[in-house]
């Protein structure tokens, strides 16, 4: 098997595992992962041999990019407290206690080396999160703050597992150059994500095609990335700049087609990202078994403890700070979206796993100093990063389902149905007042103009079936009925239409692109 058949191997595997993991209650990355390490130890597998310095820009752009587009600006501004706590004091903190005990156990381990291993173990990986504690059932909060630690936090362990790195490689360090570093790491990302945000969101409404604008947005978070790492910005926030900026701005609510093409589009490229990239990290046990060659012991033993220090300090950390948010949160008169019982603490707690970012920061380390010598426990670095991946993705991976199980947390299916119900009305409310602008300046049969109304009235009851009292429920679940009957023949209409006309595509003298064009207009009339 060479790079390519692995490679398709993996994204086979990416389709795969969802069905199989949604059919057993486990999730998609975890099997990615452990599918990873079964090829990793089988022979005719090869080493998977993708430079360090391109892991990142490879995967994390388009992973992050799909992830932002599940969530907005509000979500991130409501929960600007807790995230800030957990994405940048929580990877400070965590840095230091990995440092602290790293540099304890391991003989000869610089400080900076030990830096740079905690900054690498640091953060939770943000895809891990989503795609884990997303499909749970959590209680929308929950998610949101787990989504705005991952995205955020990668930003504050990469600046600091550079800054740890250039110590380290150059042997001199300056905190107030690392400080000076981060801010102007952060400033320059935010410059540019803004920048190609606003460039990208008027060259889509020029382009106007859906298939261009999707096209479009698949490159602009590459090169948010790239050009922000150019610039010494941080390429992460610089994505996630853009992302938002464009999930602000660019939709348009009438433009059914891309927005439909582009949910799509972004649900293949993320299943098949995740994937590859969760499947990855797995046949990196490749490297960690060459590593530990004749020390697995104690090479274990340290990453056992690193392992605990990682978990524990999460622990010992949210606890407190949730503690400090609930006080604080008390005091303000605007809602903010935060753990409500200790149940949800230890879901958020027990959610903190690491992934792909962590995997490329130690694959990324360099092989030499400045002055030509080895640099200081590179294999050993990487085999405990390895080891706290893997314990905390597989072991929180596949335990985090039953622990949510067993405390009960779940999202508050009432709240979510009473805001369901008022964007229903809002929705019915907004279409009356159209027809009645519109009757103002057009003269309706008055036919029409009852039957249309009745239709404003089906668009809330479509969406949220309690709207309205039992009388007009019960005659709106039997128009849905004859509706649904009526669709029901009209589809299979319309598939009779559908393989007649693609039967004609293997007639002689028919032009393909004529019968496809058809068939696009027949596949839009079903959509409606």
């Amino acid at each position: 098997m060479d790079q390519l058949a692995l490679l398709f191997v993996l994204m086979l595997g990416a389709v795969v595992s969802v069905p199989v993991g949604d059919r057993f209650g486990l999730p998609a990355p975890v099997l990615m992962t452990l599918l990873g390490m079964v090829l990793a130890v089988l022979d005719f597998v090869p080493n998977v041999d993708v430079p360090p310095d391109l892991i990142l820009p490879l995967l994390l752009p388009p992973l992050l990019y799909a992830s932002v587009r599940r969530t907005s600006w509000r979500q991130f501004t409501a929960n600007k407290r807790p995230i800030f706590l957990l994405a940048v004091a929580l990877v400070f903190v965590t840095t230091a206690a990995v440092a602290c005990v790293a540099g304890a156990i391991v003989p000869g381990l610089p400080i900076a080396a030990a830096v740079a291993l905690g900054a690498l173990v640091a953060p939770p990986d943000p895809v891990a999160a989503t795609a884990v504690a997303g499909q749970l059932g959590l209680p929308r909060r929950l998610v949101s703050i787990l989504e705005g630690e991952g995205l955020f936090n990668d930003v504050t362990a990469i600046v600091l597992y550079h800054v740890a790195i250039a110590a380290a490689v150059s042997g001199t360090f300056s905190p107030w150059r690392a400080g000076l570093d981060l801010v102007l790491s952060a400033v320059v990302a935010v410059a540019i994500g803004l920048a190609l945000g606003w460039a990208a969101n008027k060259l889509m409404s020029l382009l106007g095609d859906a298939t261009l604008q999707i096209g479009m947005t698949l490159l602009v978070p590459f090169a948010s990335y790239v050009l922000a790492e150019e610039l010494h910005g941080s390429g992460v926030l610089a994505v996630l700049t853009t992302a938002l900026f464009l999930a602000e701005y660019a939709t348009d609510a009438d433009d059914v087609m891309t927005r439909l093409a582009g949910y799509t589009f972004w649900d293949v490229v993320d299943t098949l990202v995740t994937g590859v990239a969760f499947g990855l990290i797995g046949l990196e046990l490749h490297n960690a078994i060459r590593t530990a060659s004749g020390r697995w012991g104690e090479m274990l033993g340290w990453a056992a403890v690193i392992v605990a220090v990682v978990v524990f300090v999460r622990l010992a950390y949210l606890m407190p700070a949730t503690w400090l948010t609930k006080r604080l949160h008390a005091k303000r008169d605007y809602d903010e979206e935060i753990p409500t019982s200790w149940r949800e603490t230890v879901i958020m707690w027990w959610s903190g796993m690491r992934g792909v970012a962590s995997v490329a920061l130690a694959l990324a380390i360099p092989l030499k100093m400045d002055d030509g010598s080895p640099f200081p426990d590179r294999d050993e670095i990487i085999f405990i990063a390895f080891g706290v991946i893997m314990a905390t993705l597989v072991l929180q991976g596949l335990t985090l389902p039953w622990l949510v199980r067993r405390l009960g947390v779940r999202a508050d299916e009432d709240v979510e149905k009473a805001f369901e119900k008022e964007l229903a009305v809002r929705a019915a409310k907004a279409a009356k007042r159209r027809l009645k602008e519109i009757e103002e300046v057009e003269e309706l049969p008055e036919e029409l103009s009852e039957q249309l109304i009745r239709r404003a009235f089906d668009i809330g009851t479509r969406i949220s079936p309690d709207l309205g009292d039992e009388e007009r429920r019960e005659a709106h679940e039997q128009r849905a009925r004859r509706v649904k009957r009526l669709r029901r023949i009209q589809g299979e209409m319309l598939s009779a239409a559908r393989h007649e006309v693609l039967s004609a595509r293997s007639e002689p003298g028919a032009d393909p692109e004529i019968v496809d064009r058809v068939l696009r207009h027949l596949d839009v009339r079903s959509l409606r």
